[in-house]
Protein backbone atom coordinates (compact mmCIF):
# COMPACT_ATOMS: atom_id res chain seq x y z
CA UNK A 1 0.00 0.00 0.00
CA UNK A 2 1.36 3.54 -0.91
CA UNK A 3 0.73 5.61 1.92
CA UNK A 4 -0.94 9.06 0.59
CA UNK A 5 1.40 11.05 2.76
CA UNK A 6 5.01 11.03 2.77
CA UNK A 7 5.97 13.44 4.91
CA UNK A 8 5.42 13.81 8.85
CA UNK A 9 6.27 17.53 9.62
CA UNK A 10 6.14 17.75 13.83
CA UNK A 11 6.51 20.33 16.22
CA UNK A 12 8.62 19.58 19.29
CA UNK A 13 6.80 21.31 22.51
CA UNK A 14 3.65 20.10 23.61
CA UNK A 15 3.44 17.98 20.40
CA UNK A 16 5.88 15.59 19.83
CA UNK A 17 7.23 15.44 22.83
CA UNK A 18 5.39 14.97 26.56
CA UNK A 19 6.25 17.59 29.63
CA UNK A 20 9.04 15.51 30.37
CA UNK A 21 11.00 16.26 26.97
CA UNK A 22 10.28 12.23 26.14
CA UNK A 23 8.93 10.72 23.16
CA UNK A 24 6.54 7.92 23.86
CA UNK A 25 6.75 4.58 23.26
CA UNK A 26 4.04 4.52 21.44
CA UNK A 27 4.83 7.22 18.87
CA UNK A 28 8.46 6.11 18.71
CA UNK A 29 6.57 3.36 17.08
CA UNK A 30 4.23 5.00 15.23
CA UNK A 31 6.99 7.01 13.90
CA UNK A 32 8.56 3.67 12.55
CA UNK A 33 5.32 2.69 11.00
CA UNK A 34 5.18 5.43 9.11
CA UNK A 35 8.95 5.15 8.28
CA UNK A 36 8.39 1.31 6.87
CA UNK A 37 5.21 2.98 4.58
CA UNK A 38 8.19 5.69 3.03
CA UNK A 39 7.14 8.83 4.96
CA UNK A 40 9.94 10.96 6.48
CA UNK A 41 9.93 12.58 9.76
CA UNK A 42 10.76 16.64 9.85
CA UNK A 43 11.28 18.27 13.03
CA UNK A 44 9.65 21.78 12.60
CA UNK A 45 10.50 23.63 16.24
CA UNK A 46 10.64 27.03 17.59
CA UNK A 47 13.64 25.74 19.58
CA UNK A 48 16.78 27.15 17.62
CA UNK A 49 19.32 24.49 16.59
CA UNK A 50 21.67 24.89 19.46
CA UNK A 51 18.82 24.13 21.91
CA UNK A 52 17.92 20.77 19.66
CA UNK A 53 20.77 18.56 19.78
CA UNK A 54 19.93 16.73 23.30
CA UNK A 55 16.30 16.47 22.47
CA UNK A 56 17.09 15.12 18.88
CA UNK A 57 19.84 12.73 19.42
CA UNK A 58 17.66 10.21 21.29
CA UNK A 59 15.34 9.96 18.17
CA UNK A 60 18.10 8.56 16.30
CA UNK A 61 17.56 12.03 14.05
CA UNK A 62 19.59 12.51 11.38
CA UNK A 63 18.62 14.71 8.52
CA UNK A 64 17.34 18.50 8.02
CA UNK A 65 15.20 20.13 10.83
CA UNK A 66 13.75 23.33 10.78
CA UNK A 67 14.72 25.45 13.75
CA UNK A 68 14.29 28.84 15.20
CA UNK A 69 10.47 29.54 14.12
CA UNK A 70 11.92 28.43 10.44
CA UNK A 71 14.70 30.73 10.56
CA UNK A 72 16.87 27.92 10.39
CA UNK A 73 17.50 24.71 8.36
CA UNK A 74 19.43 22.55 10.54
CA UNK A 75 21.33 19.33 9.91
CA UNK A 76 21.02 17.05 12.63
CA UNK A 77 23.89 14.45 11.53
CA UNK A 78 26.07 16.92 10.26
CA UNK A 79 25.55 19.42 13.25
CA UNK A 80 25.32 22.35 10.46
CA UNK A 81 23.33 25.19 9.77
CA UNK A 82 21.90 24.79 6.14
CA UNK A 83 20.51 28.45 6.32
CA UNK A 84 19.46 30.83 8.94
CA UNK A 85 17.95 34.92 9.26
CA UNK A 86 18.88 37.14 11.71
CA UNK A 87 17.08 40.33 13.26
CA UNK A 88 18.36 44.07 12.64
CA UNK A 89 19.22 45.21 16.23
CA UNK A 90 18.55 48.65 15.96
CA UNK A 91 15.35 47.83 14.23
CA UNK A 92 13.67 45.41 16.45
CA UNK A 93 14.94 47.55 19.51
CA UNK A 94 13.10 50.66 18.45
CA UNK A 95 9.73 48.76 18.21
CA UNK A 96 10.70 46.90 21.45
CA UNK A 97 10.49 50.32 23.60
CA UNK A 98 7.03 51.38 21.50
CA UNK A 99 5.50 47.81 22.57
CA UNK A 100 6.67 49.23 26.46
CA UNK A 101 5.50 52.42 26.11
CA UNK A 102 1.89 50.40 25.73
CA UNK A 103 2.21 47.59 27.59
CA UNK A 104 4.64 48.92 30.70
CA UNK A 105 7.72 47.64 31.36
CA UNK A 106 8.94 44.10 29.51
CA UNK A 107 10.74 41.40 30.98
CA UNK A 108 13.34 40.04 27.51
CA UNK A 109 15.11 37.26 26.37
CA UNK A 110 17.31 36.61 23.45
CA UNK A 111 18.41 33.79 21.11
CA UNK A 112 21.92 34.76 19.96
CA UNK A 113 22.74 33.61 16.54
CA UNK A 114 24.52 30.59 15.26
CA UNK A 115 25.05 27.17 16.31
CA UNK A 116 26.97 28.20 19.68
CA UNK A 117 23.96 30.92 20.41
CA UNK A 118 22.35 31.28 24.10
CA UNK A 119 19.35 31.81 25.33
CA UNK A 120 19.86 35.53 27.43
CA UNK A 121 17.15 36.96 29.99
CA UNK A 122 16.95 39.83 31.65
CA UNK A 123 15.76 39.80 35.22
CA UNK A 124 11.94 39.15 35.83
CA UNK A 125 11.95 36.66 32.37
CA UNK A 126 11.02 33.97 34.74
CA UNK A 127 10.47 32.99 38.45
CA UNK A 128 13.78 31.20 37.60
CA UNK A 129 16.49 30.98 35.72
CA UNK A 130 16.54 27.90 33.90
CA UNK A 131 18.88 25.34 32.12
CA UNK A 132 20.58 26.39 29.53
CA UNK A 133 19.52 30.59 30.14
CA UNK A 134 22.01 32.82 30.85
CA UNK A 135 20.98 35.96 33.00
CA UNK A 136 22.50 39.42 31.90
CA UNK A 137 21.59 41.83 34.64
CA UNK A 138 21.85 45.09 32.27
CA UNK A 139 19.59 44.81 29.26
CA UNK A 140 22.36 46.10 26.82
CA UNK A 141 24.29 42.91 26.99
CA UNK A 142 21.13 41.54 25.22
CA UNK A 143 22.26 43.12 22.09
CA UNK A 144 25.86 42.82 21.64
CA UNK A 145 25.66 40.03 19.77
CA UNK A 146 23.32 39.19 16.42
CA UNK A 147 20.45 37.72 17.29
CA UNK A 148 17.84 35.46 15.70
CA UNK A 149 14.74 36.21 17.83
CA UNK A 150 13.45 38.33 20.89
CA UNK A 151 11.17 37.30 23.47
CA UNK A 152 9.03 39.65 25.27
CA UNK A 153 6.83 39.15 28.99
CA UNK A 154 4.79 41.75 30.33
CA UNK A 155 3.62 42.22 33.87
CA UNK A 156 0.44 43.79 32.87
CA UNK A 157 -1.06 41.90 29.49
CA UNK A 158 -1.45 38.12 29.27
CA UNK A 159 0.12 36.25 26.05
CA UNK A 160 -3.04 36.86 23.67
CA UNK A 161 -2.94 40.68 24.31
CA UNK A 162 0.85 41.06 24.39
CA UNK A 163 0.99 39.52 20.48
CA UNK A 164 -1.96 41.89 19.06
CA UNK A 165 -0.01 44.84 20.24
CA UNK A 166 3.41 43.36 19.37
CA UNK A 167 1.58 42.37 15.49
CA UNK A 168 0.09 46.04 15.66
CA UNK A 169 3.74 47.69 16.61
CA UNK A 170 5.72 45.92 14.37
CA UNK A 171 3.51 45.16 11.47
CA UNK A 172 5.42 45.02 8.10
CA UNK A 173 8.43 45.08 9.88
CA UNK A 174 9.36 42.06 11.77
CA UNK A 175 7.08 38.97 12.51
CA UNK A 176 5.43 37.79 15.70
CA UNK A 177 4.37 34.91 16.86
CA UNK A 178 3.34 33.18 19.96
CA UNK A 179 4.86 29.51 20.66
CA UNK A 180 4.20 28.84 24.71
CA UNK A 181 2.96 30.23 27.65
CA UNK A 182 5.03 33.50 28.11
CA UNK A 183 6.64 33.26 24.69
CA UNK A 184 5.65 36.04 22.42
CA UNK A 185 8.34 36.12 20.03
CA UNK A 186 9.78 39.13 17.75
CA UNK A 187 11.45 37.75 14.31
CA UNK A 188 12.74 38.51 11.10
CA UNK A 189 10.08 39.69 8.89
CA UNK A 190 8.98 36.86 7.07
CA UNK A 191 10.27 34.00 9.16
CA UNK A 192 7.58 31.36 10.21
CA UNK A 193 7.35 27.56 10.07
CA UNK A 194 6.06 27.55 7.03
CA UNK A 195 8.59 29.49 5.38
CA UNK A 196 11.27 27.02 6.65
CA UNK A 197 8.87 24.04 5.91
CA UNK A 198 8.79 25.01 2.21
CA UNK A 199 13.05 25.61 2.06
CA UNK A 200 12.69 21.90 3.67
CA UNK A 201 10.47 20.87 0.75
CA UNK A 202 12.83 22.36 -1.81
CA UNK A 203 15.75 20.81 -0.83
CA UNK A 204 14.02 17.47 -0.08
CA UNK A 205 11.98 17.08 -2.83
CA UNK A 206 8.47 16.88 -1.46
CA UNK A 207 5.30 19.51 -1.34
CA UNK A 208 2.45 20.43 0.87
CA UNK A 209 -0.01 17.96 -0.01
CA UNK A 210 2.90 15.39 0.56
CA UNK A 211 3.13 16.58 3.99
CA UNK A 212 0.90 16.06 7.41
CA UNK A 213 1.63 18.72 10.74
CA UNK A 214 1.42 18.47 13.90
CA UNK A 215 1.25 21.55 16.11
CA UNK A 216 0.20 23.05 19.68
CA UNK A 217 0.12 26.91 19.42
CA UNK A 218 -0.47 29.88 16.90
CA UNK A 219 3.25 29.75 15.99
CA UNK A 220 2.24 26.29 13.95
CA UNK A 221 -0.99 27.92 12.68
CA UNK A 222 1.28 29.16 8.89
CA UNK A 223 2.28 25.17 9.10
CA UNK A 224 -0.61 23.58 9.56
CA UNK A 225 -2.36 26.11 6.72
CA UNK A 226 0.71 25.20 4.21
CA UNK A 227 0.50 21.67 4.45
CA UNK A 228 -2.00 19.10 3.22
CA UNK A 229 -3.03 18.09 6.21
CA UNK A 230 -3.07 19.85 9.73
CA UNK A 231 -3.45 18.57 12.96
CA UNK A 232 -3.79 19.83 16.14
CA UNK A 233 -2.71 19.11 19.45
CA UNK A 234 -6.03 18.04 22.31
CA UNK A 235 -3.99 20.57 24.38
CA UNK A 236 -3.75 22.86 21.55
CA UNK A 237 -4.11 26.88 21.75
CA UNK A 238 -8.11 27.25 20.73
CA UNK A 239 -6.93 29.56 17.73
CA UNK A 240 -4.94 26.45 16.41
CA UNK A 241 -7.62 24.25 17.00
CA UNK A 242 -10.39 26.21 15.33
CA UNK A 243 -7.53 26.66 12.20
CA UNK A 244 -6.74 22.43 11.98
CA UNK A 245 -8.25 20.02 9.22
CA UNK A 246 -8.11 17.86 12.75
CA UNK A 247 -7.84 17.59 16.60
CA UNK A 248 -6.01 14.78 17.89
CA UNK A 249 -5.30 13.90 21.46
CA UNK A 250 -2.76 16.04 23.52
CA UNK A 251 0.48 15.10 23.55
CA UNK A 252 0.05 13.36 27.23
CA UNK A 253 -2.23 10.81 25.42
CA UNK A 254 -0.03 10.07 22.55
CA UNK A 255 -2.22 12.36 19.97
CA UNK A 256 0.76 11.91 17.24
CA UNK A 257 0.65 8.84 17.42
CA UNK A 258 -3.29 8.08 17.43
CA UNK A 259 -3.58 10.31 14.37
CA UNK A 260 -0.05 8.53 12.44
CA UNK A 261 -2.04 4.84 13.64
CA UNK A 262 -4.90 6.12 11.59
CA UNK A 263 -3.10 7.23 8.51
CA UNK A 264 -0.30 4.44 8.28
CA UNK A 265 -2.13 1.03 8.76
CA UNK A 266 0.59 -1.86 8.80
CA UNK A 267 0.48 -5.31 10.26
CA UNK A 268 3.84 -5.79 9.04
CA UNK A 269 6.67 -5.23 11.32
CA UNK A 270 7.94 -1.71 11.17
CA UNK A 271 11.92 -0.69 10.85
CA UNK A 272 13.47 2.57 12.41
CA UNK A 273 12.37 5.58 11.58
CA UNK A 274 13.73 7.80 8.45
CA UNK A 275 15.00 11.42 9.51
Amino acid sequence: MTARYRVVATDLDGTLLRGDLTVSPRTRAALDRAAAAGARHLVVTGRPAAGCRDLLAPLGYGGIAVCGQGAQLYDVGADRLLSSATLDRDAVRTLVARIAEAAGALALGVVTAGLSGEFLVTPGFGERVRHGWRLVEDAEGLWTRPVEKVLIRSRTLDDDALAALAHSVCAGRIGVTHSGEGMVELLPYGVDKARGLAEAARRLGFGAADTVAFGDMPNDIPMLAWAGHGVAMGNAHPELKRRADEIAPGNEEDGVAAVLERLFPSNRPTTGATC
